[in-house]
């Protein structure tokens, strides 16, 4: 008889979440959504996102976006008996995720090494700013930094007009994609233990991450073209903005039809794509002759419909509510004592085990009895006097 098929694709996966902030919790949330239980170790003051906007009566939706589903087990690890509670746990699961910077995780008693010998299959998972080794390991590091250390903000600012230094930053890639690879790495090692029996450590950097954006770009900075490539901006239509993209032969030739200019096919600068390329201000500036008269929308949808891709720039309330977005469910809901909203679903779809977002989201501590009774057999007694010494919080 064969066993039925688990729903979830990490069904019986546990995950020790040591992190904080952004990067850290996107990659566990994304384990989460995958069906892995993820048991969240806060410091006894909670995960820094829990105290940040956007705020509704103290809960913190920025928090809940990112950790939602998981399980919250308040422990001091500054203290050797929060720091044992954590090897304990280690040992009985199989992925750790820790973001510290280099060296705090060994000074704490929870990096691999240490923990390797009490779980042979343990997969270890360590996210920086820089790498946990190196010149530059230890410097501390956010997303900001980052974008700026990488090269990322002064390549982008060469694609900019007239502007002469790199933008603000507010959306940080650089979390959102590290998570993201890590997840993919330890899924990775999951993979590899499955059919060796063998856990190992992953080193994921968000420098890394960030280099791995620019792939053009790191060409061309050691093979110099003769001329800049052209780049995708906004053209104006009546009512705002969008962007047009004729990469192949056959958008162009669509994007010709579209605008009601089909002798565009044979005009000596548009004819290749090496000359689109050198006239493409030219080119852009003829289509938005044709796309200032019209709504942005309706230019849109006119361009769609031939086969070139394009698109109005909208606003992410819009994004949000955009009849595809809606159709592959890309959003999900999360709840927390004040209420629910929407966060991100799991950004890619299973056939056999879709993720599901658990919309639960932890208060601080929630989870110290049911885990520490369930997962180490812990008394109530035992609970109790870790609490008096405020090893535990937050129950």
């Amino acid at each position: 008889m064969v066993a039925e098929a688990p729903k979830a694709a990490l069904a019986g996966i546990r995950v020790i979440d040591l992190t904080r902030i952004l990067a850290g919790p996107y990659c566990t949330r994304l384990l989460a959504d995958l069906g892995a239980e993820v048991i969240k170790i806060e410091p006894p003051e909670g995960d820094h996102v829990r105290r940040l906007a956007p705020l509704r009566d103290g809960e913190s939706a920025y928090f809940g976006h990112l950790n939602c589903g998981k399980k919250s087990l308040a422990v001091d690890l500054r203290k050797e008996e929060g720091q044992e509670i954590c090897r304990r746990l280690a040992a009985a699961s199989d992925v750790v995720v820790e973001n510290f910077r280099p060296g705090v995780a060994r000074r704490l008693g929870i990096d691999y090494e240490r923990l390797r010998p009490l779980n042979r299959g343990l997969v270890y998972g360590s996210i920086s700013g820089y790498g946990q080794t190196g010149p530059g390991a230890e410097r501390p590091a956010y997303a900001a930094t980052l974008h700026a250390a990488s090269g990322y903000d002064v390549t982008n600012l060469g694609y900019q007009d007239q502007q002469m230094k790199p933008g603000k930053t507010g959306i940080f890639v650089a979390d959102v994609l590290t998570g993201a690879l890590a997840a993919s790495a330890l899924q990775s090692a999951l993979v590899y233990r499955a059919r060796t029996g063998e856990g190992q450590y992953v080193d994921v950097a968000m420098m890394d991450a960030m280099l791995s954006l620019m792939i053009y770009d790191m060409q061309a900075v050691q093979f110099p073209a003769e001329k800049e490539r052209h780049v995708y901006g906004p053209i104006t239509a009546a009512d705002g903005f969008l962007v047009v993209a004729p990469v192949t032969e056959a958008n162009f030739t669509a994007l010709a039809a579209a605008v009601g200019r089909p002798e565009w096919r044979d005009d000596p600068r548009f004819a290749t794509s090496g000359a689109r390329s050198r006239h493409w201000s030219e080119l852009m500036a003829l289509v938005e002759a044709w796309s200032q008269t019209r709504p942005a929308a309706e230019c849109a949808a006119a361009l769609d419909a031939a086969g070139c891709p394009a698109a109005r720039y909208a606003s992410l309330a819009e994004a949000m509510n955009d009849p595809q977005v809606a159709f592959r469910q890309s959003l999900a809901t999360a709840a927390d004592a004040v209420g629910s909203y929407r966060v991100m679903a799991s950004p890619y779809k299973l056939s056999r085990t879709p993720p599901v977002t658990d919309p639960r989201v932890p208060r601080l501590g929630e989870h110290n009895r049911p885990v520490l009774q369930d997962v180490l057999g812990l008394t109530e007694k035992e609970i109790a006097r870790l609490e008096d010494r405020g090893i535990l919080s937050g129950s």
